[in-house]
């Protein structure tokens, strides 16, 4: 996203090096679902938008039935209206989570960035927003931060990382053939 230039080598996209993109027109090719969700003091409906400003009512629920939210927010005193605070303080983590999953998913982005996205959400709201993030993924670049082997299992290519190294990278398959680092972390996440 060009916060910082690649010292040497170059980023393309699409071809094109990011150098010779505007940043501003960069930064629209991306959408981003952290670990810490970031919401502001207005209704559920102004923060679904900030993404996407030009959404239609319509759009934004389609948005938020795909990212699983719909269902919570309709039992909200105002629905769509209800004025949450800074931060989203008066709902849930898995809530303020499917929120952003929502806002990103109605901006449409080319590349999506999930930076340990469900760290600190339930098991049951975890499922649900693994079947938002599988829609989400569908047809379009995305870089996915996780410690939850379950957030990255399905993925093209998985790097291992270690004491800031690459020490390992393949599909999950791939690597835990190998039976190295990758199929330590799994079975300790995953043993019966």
């Amino acid at each position: 996203m060009r916060f910082y230039d690649a010292t040497s080598g170059k980023i393309s996209i699409d071809s094109v090096n990011v150098k010779d993109m505007k940043r501003d027109d960069l930064r629209k090719i991306y959408g981003m679902v952290l670990q810490d969700s970031w919401l502001f003091s207005g209704t559920i409906m102004e923060n679904l938008r900030y993404g996407n400003e030009n959404a239609t009512e319509d759009e934004v629920i389609a948005a938020a039935k795909a990212a699983y939210a719909h269902s919570f927010i309709r039992r909200m005193p105002n629905g769509y209206n209800t004025v949450i605070s800074e931060g989203g303080g008066n709902l849930s983590q898995g809530q303020k989570q499917l929120l952003c999953i929502a806002r990103a998913m109605l901006t449409n982005p080319a590349v999506l960035i999930l930076d340990e996205a469900t760290s600190s959400i339930d098991t049951l709201t975890e499922s649900r927003v693994q079947k938002a993030f599988a829609k989400m993924m569908k047809g379009r670049t995305s870089f996915v931060v996780a410690h939850r082997l379950s957030t990255i299992k399905e993925s093209d290519i998985i790097l291992v990382m270690k004491d800031g190294n690459i020490i390992e990278q393949g599909s999950h398959d791939e690597l835990i053939a190998k039976n190295g680092f990758y199929t330590n972390l799994y079975n300790s996440q995953f043993a019966n």
